[in-house]
Parts: C-alpha cells; structure tokens; sequence
C-alpha cells in the first residue's frame, strides 16, 4: 500500500484517487502517523456487505442437487480387549 503525506494528497489528490482505484488501497499520513486510507468504491462495498450466512452459502452451492453417498460405514475399526 502506498503511502502519502497529506499535504502531498491534498497537492495531488487526482492522482491519488486514480491510483487507489488501479492500483489498490492508499494510505494517508498526518505528521507520520498513518491517517486514513483511500479505496475504490468497489473494494468499499465487498469490504462493508455483510457476511454471508453458512446456510445460505449451502443453498448457493454449485453441488446443491448433486447425488452424494453420506451413509455412514458402521463396521468396526479395531478390535479393543477392554
């Protein structure tokens, strides 16, 4: 991630608004001390939707329907003298 001082993004703000969104994130510094960081819209919304529900990941797979063996094998492992 780059790095600006904020005079140099006030100075170049085009440039930084461009780069954040070709080339990713850009950190803004005040006084040396990372600030704010710029991002593409895009990147913005992925970042903030909110997470996705287990169940409905399951209903949105591309295996939903598909004809899986998930019978249990009940035969045993080893013999144990107890």
């Amino acid at each position: 991630m780059a790095a600006w001082q904020l005079q140099d993004a006030k100075a170049r703000l085009s440039e930084l608004v461009k780069r954040a969104r070709n080339v990713g994130p850009q950190e803004i510094r005040v006084h040396g001390e990372p600030a704010v960081v710029v991002l593409a819209h895009q990147e913005y919304l992925r970042l903030t939707q909110p997470p996705t529900r287990f169940v409905d990941f399951i209903r949105k797979s591309p295996l939903k329907g598909a004809k899986l063996d998930v019978s249990r094998d009940r035969s045993p492992v080893r013999d144990v003298d107890l």
